[in-house]
C-alpha cells in the first residue's frame, strides 16, 4: 500500500517531538481501557514518560530501582498470573543488562511482557557511548516468539504502543531520547509486520526504521532533483518483517538501500538483506553504525561524523543505481531488454533517423527523429515535459517505439518504468546493445 501524501505531516519544517512522548501518552490512554496493564521502571519514569501513568494510576505502577533483571523477572510473574506489564527503562539496560532473564522467563516462556527500550541509538548525544544502545535490534530480533518495532515519531510510537497490547506475546518497542520530526498523522496506515511505502519511485527504494525514515525522505526528495526516482518504505516492524512487500519492492526497484539508527551488523537493514537474498536479490547498500561504538556529542553532530543522515543516503542510492546499471549491462534482467537477436541491418535500421513524417514532437517543442535523440533528450527532459509524455495513462515514447521502430521488446520495458533515469538507462542499454550487433 502507498501512503497518499495527504496521510503524511511533510518533510518541511515539521514538528519536533520526542517519539517516547508517544509511549507515554498511550500507556495513560491504555491504563483507562484496560485495568490489567501495569507499568514498571528502573528508576527512570521520567526519563521514558511512564510518570504519567504513574501520576494517574499509581496502585498499578512499580518503581524497581536499579535492578533491571529483577525487575524483568517480577514482569515476566505478572504476566503470567495475567497481568499486561509494561517495562520501561534505557535500551542499554533494558535489554541490555537484563537480556538472559528476557530469553529464559519472557520468551522462553511466551510471557505477555512490553519492553520498551528508551533512549536508544546514537542520538542519545552527551551521554556517551556507554548509554547508546547501538546493538538492541539485533540482541532482541534473534529471540524466538518475541515482535521487534521501531517507531519513526511521536504519533507512530503511540500507535506501535497501543498495538503490542494487545498481542499476546512479548514485544520490544525502541525510541529515542531527542525530538524528531513529526512525520506521520493519526490516519497515516500502521499495522504490526506490515511495512509502508510513504513515497512511490521506480529507480531505488530506501527501507528505513525510526529517525532514518525522515531522513530518507529527505534524501528522496534532494535526489528528484537530479532526476532519480526513490521510494521510501517505512519498515517499523522489524519482526515479523514483511517479506511480501520487501520482496514486491526489490522487483520494482532493482537496487535498495536500508537505513537505522543502529549497528549495521544484525540490525533491520540485515534483516531486510535476508528476505531479499533469499527472494529476490538485487544491489544493496546500507546506512547504520560500522562497527563502531558512538562518543559523546551533540546528537545532530554525532549523526553526521557517523554518517547516519540524508547525504549518506543519497550516496548510497548513487552507488546501488551505478552497480544497478552494471548488472543490467552485463544479464539484463532489471529494467533493460535482453540482449538483440537480430541481424545487422535490422539493427542498422533501429539505429537510423526516421523520416520526417513520423519524428515524434515533444511538448517543449523539441523534434526526436531516432532512439538516439530520444535518449538525449531524456537526459535533461525537464520535469513538466517529462510529466506531460509519461503519466498513469500513457508513455508516449514507448508507443513511439512500438509504432515507428518496431521494437516491441523495448516499447514493453519502456512502459513498465515511469522515472526519466529508468528509461533513459533502458534507452541506453538498448542503444548500446544496437551497436554491438551492428559492428558484429
Amino acid at each position: 500500500m502507498i501512503v497518499p501524501g495527504a496521510k503524511l505531516a511533510g518533510i518541511d519544517k515539521p514538528d519536533m517531538v520526542p517519539a517516547r512522548d508517544g509511549y507515554g501518552k498511550a500507556l495513560v490512554e491504555l491504563g483507562n481501557e484496560n485495568t490489567e496493564i501495569v507499568v514498571l521502571t528502573g528508576d527512570l519514569s521520567e526519563s521514558t514518560r511512564v510518570q504519567w501513568f504513574q501520576e494517574k494510576f499509581p496502585d498499578r505502577f512499580i518503581e524497581v530501582g536499579v535492578a533491571e533483571q529483577n525487575m524483568m523477572g517480577l514482569a515476566a510473574g505478572l504476566a503470567l498470573s495475567g497481568k499486561i506489564p509494561f517495562v520501561s527503562s534505557y535500551a542499554v539496560f533494558c535489554p541490555g543488562r537484563a537480556w538472559d532473564q528476557i530469553r529464559v522467563s519472557v520468551c522462553y516462556n511466551r510471557a505477555n511482557v512490553k519492553i520498551a527500550g528508551a533512549h536508544a541509538g546514537i542520538s542519545v548525544g552527551p551521554d556517551g557511548a556507554t548509554h547508546q544502545a547501538l546493538e538492541d535490534v539485533a540482541s532482541m530480533r534473534c529471540l524466538p516468539n518475541l515482535t521487534v518495532v521501531v517507531p519513526a515519531d511521536w504519533i507512530e510510537a503511540r500507535k506501535a504502543t497501543k498495538a503490542i497490547a494487545v498481542i499476546d506475546g512479548p514485544c520490544y518497542i525502541r525510541f529515542g531520547r531527542e525530538k524528531v520530526p513529526t512525520i506521520t498523522t493519526d490516519k497515516t496506515p500502521f499495522t504490526i509486520g506490515k511495512a509502508e511505502i510513504y513515497r512511490d519511485g521506480d529507480d531505488v527504494a530506501v527501507v528505513a526504521c525510526g529517525v532514518m525514515v525522515y531522513e530518507a525522505l529527505v534524501a528522496a526528495e534532494k535526489l528528484s532533483k537530479e532526476g532519480i526516482d526513490v521510494m521510501v518504505v517505512n519498515n517499523h516492524t522489524v519482526k515479523p518483517i514483511d517479506k511480501n512487500t520487501l520482496v514486491s519492492v526489490a522487483k520494482r526497484c532493482g537496487a535498495m538501500v536500508t537505513a537505522e539508527e543502529h549497528q549495521i551488523n544484525g540490525g533491520m537493514g540485515s534483516a531486510v538483506m535476508e528476505v531479499v537474498a533469499e527472494k529476490y536479490p538485487v544491489p544493496m547498500e546500507r546506512i547504520g553504525m560500522r562497527d563502531s561504538f558512538g562518543e559523546s556529542g551533540k546528537p545532530s553532530e554525532l549523526l553526521a561524523k557517523y554518517g547516519m543522515t540524508s547525504k549518506e543516503i543519497m550516496q548510497a542510492c548513487r552507488n546501488v543505481l551505478r552497480r544497478k546499471f552494471e548488472v543490467a549491462q552485463e544479464c539484463g534482467p532489471l529494467i533493460c531488454p535482453q540482449p538483440v537477436s537480430m541481424t545487422q541491418d535490422r539493427a542498422a535500421q533501429l539505429l537510423s533517423t526516421v523520416p520526417s513524417n513520423v519524428t515524434f514532437k515533444l511538448k517543449n517543442g523539441e523534434k526526436i527523429a531516432s532512439l538516439q535523440d530520444l535518449h538525449r533528450a531524456l537526459l535533461t527532459m525537464d520535469k513538466a515535459t517529462f510529466s506531460t509524455h509519461v503519466n498513469t495513462d500513457k508513455n508516449d515514447f514507448a508507443q513511439w517505439v512500438q509504432d515507428v521502430h518496431k521494437d516491441a521488446e523495448l516499447a514493453d520495458v519502456l512502459r513498465r518504468h515511469a522515472s526519466k533515469t529508468s528509461l533513459a538507462r533502458a534507452l541506453g542499454v538498448r542503444i548500446g546493445q544496437l551497436y554491438q550487433k551492428r559492428g558484429s
